[in-house]
């Protein structure tokens, strides 16, 4: 029967366009839960700067207290700012799904309407009438109950094509709308991440601004020379606290005596001060320094492991700014000072040459530079005698 024929093609006809409509979504990716743990990392070093900054607010105002507390706004904002581009890099991402979403959708509507096209054709051909006259051709029972499943399948077909296209019609408007807003936030973040690099920019100028009055001041420097006089106690007893820590690396490092006069260089720079008493040639000040400071080379602040070992500390430390320190064993340490950024944490284990850290101005006297001591059973030594020569 002809009418029976046009709706038994009709369900084929809807089953293979449906059976072609890929699923709605798609499980959270690994990606976006890398991206969760990253950033609770970045907020809990948020919440560690903050309440550091609340601490030495409470401190005495000293002028190098003062230098400490900008060294931890910088990280503050730094760490802000690494949370803002994290949040950045996971919204251009968003982005470019919307915008690759918005297509796919199109395409599976106008899959859909051309079947749904067909289905409200063949329902005006059917009608109310032509099912009538079906039920007066039918020539027993049999075919009618038979013809009466087909329509009944049918008519299941029809609405289900019906909610497809409405599903897809309305899951592109919310693609739609989170596009825009995306774009919106995407720009919002934007706005906050240049924010963030005006205040740094700031914060870095009121370093500079605080350090060239203590150099262009014979009592300020003075002062300050007592302060860091003090601070070099307080680093001395800590590396005598770290020195009685067990050191059991997952592998047999070369140990480090052997490696006098060949060890990695932590940056590639130029001496600013060396190690040893040391006379100021405006104040005639006598300092006696317990390691080197070293100015990076331009466009390289990257700061390397000298020497195979496990890091022992990785803080911010009074006067030193942010502060690295490495165990190497056989009490051995290397110190390395004044950094903008840690690029790894207490308890790792590093190798020779590794990077561990960005050379930064905390607490620097010198500006951006790289504080660098070797010490061993707590004593410091002259580190020229054991980098590699140059």
């Amino acid at each position: 029967m002809k009418i029976a024929t046009a709706a038994f093609a009709l369900v084929l006809a809807w089953a293979s366009i449906s059976s072609s409509v890929p699923p709605a979504a798609a499980q959270a990716t690994a990606g976006a839960a890398a991206y969760e743990k990253s950033l609770d990392k970045v907020r809990r070093e948020i919440d560690g700067l903050r309440q550091r900054m609340k601490e030495a607010e409470a401190r005495e105002q000293t002028t190098l207290n003062r230098l400490d507390r900008i060294g931890l706004n910088q990280s503050l904002l730094r760490k802000e700012g690494r949370m803002l581009a994290l949040q950045l890099d996971k919204n251009r991402a968003d982005l470019e799904d919307a915008r690759r979403r918005i297509p796919e959708i199109e395409a599976r509507l106008a899959a859909e309407r051309g079947a749904l096209t067909r289905v409200l054709q063949m329902l005006a051909k059917l009608g109310r009438l032509g099912f009538a006259r079906f039920l007066l051709q039918a020539p027993d029972l049999e075919s009618l109950a038979v013809e009466n499943k087909r329509l009944a399948v049918l008519a299941a077909a029809q609405n289900a094509v019906i909610e497809d296209y409405g599903r897809n019609l309305a899951e592109l408007g919310r693609a739609a709308a989170d596009l825009t807003a995306k774009e919106k936030e995407t720009a919002l973040l934007l706005g906050q991440a240049s924010t963030k690099k005006a205040e740094l920019d700031r914060e870095a100028g009121k370093a500079r601004g605080l350090v060239s009055q203590i150099r262009a001041n014979k009592q300020s420097y003075e002062k300050a020379l007592g302060e860091l006089a003090r601070r070099a106690q307080e680093l001395q007893a800590m590396i005598q606290r770290l020195q009685s820590q067990d050191y059991a690396p997952p592998f047999t490092p070369i140990p480090l005596a052997e490696r006098r006069g060949k060890l990695t260089w932590p940056t590639r720079g130029t001496i600013l001060q060396a190690f040893g008493i040391q006379v100021h040639p405006q104040f005639n000040t006598v300092t006696m320094n317990n390691g080197v400071e070293i100015a990076p080379p331009a466009g390289d602040l990257t700061v390397r492991a000298v020497h195979d070992g496990r890091v022992a500390f990785a803080e911010l430390f009074p006067a030193y700014g942010n502060l690295l320190i490495i165990n190497h064993g056989d009490g051995y340490h290397s110190l390395y000072g004044h950094l903008a950024e840690f690029l790894v944490k207490s308890g790792e284990y590093v190798i020779a040459g590794q990077p561990v850290a960005i050379a930064g101005d905390t607490g620097s006297l010198v500006g951006i530079s790289v504080y660098f001591e070797i010490r061993h059973q707590t004593k410091p030594v002259d580190p020229l005698l054991w980098l590699s020569r140059r």
